[in-house]
């Protein structure tokens, strides 16, 4: 737990954001507590924290040149569509290596994907710009 003298809840009032429970229950133990990582998350789960990945909804200021683009897209797929062809979009901001690479986030799975322990780009079969 977090020392707090203002509140009767140890933990508000300080907020430790991006350390692993590990990292936690190492920086309580420097302040004296006797806590490991097990406890730090049956801890956290108490007071209502999750493990949880970042939500894009923020976005910026409209842009009258992102409105037009986005317009002319919806064009040319609905004339696409209207010749019966398909029509696809892609985001091609960033490139990804081809090859058995390991990737952010979980599956569930009975056993661990097996993936090349380092992503050195001359390991890669290729590169694709989604």
């Amino acid at each position: 737990m977090v020392r707090d003298a203002t509140a009767g809840d140890p933990i508000r009032g300080l907020k430790w954001t991006r350390k692993t429970s590990r990292n936690l229950s190492r920086a309580l133990q420097r302040q004296g507590y006797l806590v490991g990582p097990d406890t730090v998350r049956r801890l956290l789960r108490q007071r209502g924290y999750v493990l949880r990945a970042n939500r894009k909804r923020l976005s910026k200021k409209r842009d009258p040149d992102r409105d037009r683009q986005m317009r002319y897209l919806v064009r040319k797929r609905r004339a696409f569509h209207k010749a019966g062809l398909p029509a696809i979009s892609i985001d091609a901001k960033q490139r990804e290596l081809i090859g058995n690479f390991k990737n952010p986030g979980r599956t569930w799975r009975q056993t661990p994907l097996e993936v090349w322990e380092s992503d050195y780009p001359s390991d890669a079969e290729g590169v694709a710009i989604p």
